[in-house]
């Protein structure tokens, strides 16, 4: 592994039942997130994803890449943009993933680019991965 080489990049189909879903398992059942009437009464161009279903898509393609969820041991973003889900066609968000750099313990540091119609809706999305073997 090294600063440079790429992780697979994924393409995750976001649904208003996505949205639904979510909400349910995570108790977040802000109106922003399923009732369009709602969301754009209040200014937004249509219902939009939860941030942090959106944060955890992304990171998939790290723990995909790495083969163990437990491998990530720190993970963070910024939302630039919300991920708009209109019905019924929905979003697509993209990530692609590179390893930003190496470190001398074995810590893989992995800078990820995530899009949905090629505009960035996470910023400064970074993950410390620690690869099996390493300390």
């Amino acid at each position: 592994m090294n600063a440079g080489d790429t992780l697979p990049a994924q393409e995750f189909a976001i649904s208003r039942a996505d949205l639904v879903r979510y909400a349910g398992a995570s108790g977040d059942f802000n109106p922003i997130h399923w009732n369009e009437r709602f969301a754009t009464s209040v200014g937004l161009p249509n219902v939009i994803a939860h941030g942090m279903f959106t944060m955890a898509l992304a990171i998939r393609v790290v723990t995909d890449w790495a083969g163990d969820p437990g491998a990530v041991v720190e993970y963070g973003v910024r939302f630039t943009r919300p991920v708009v889900v209109p019905d019924p066609d929905g979003a697509t968000l993209r990530v692609e993933g590179a390893v930003r750099a190496v470190r001398d313990d074995g810590l893989i540091d992995v800078d990820l680019t995530t899009t949905v119609d090629g505009q960035t809706v996470l910023a400064k999305a970074r993950a410390v991965v620690r690869p099996h073997g390493a300390r």
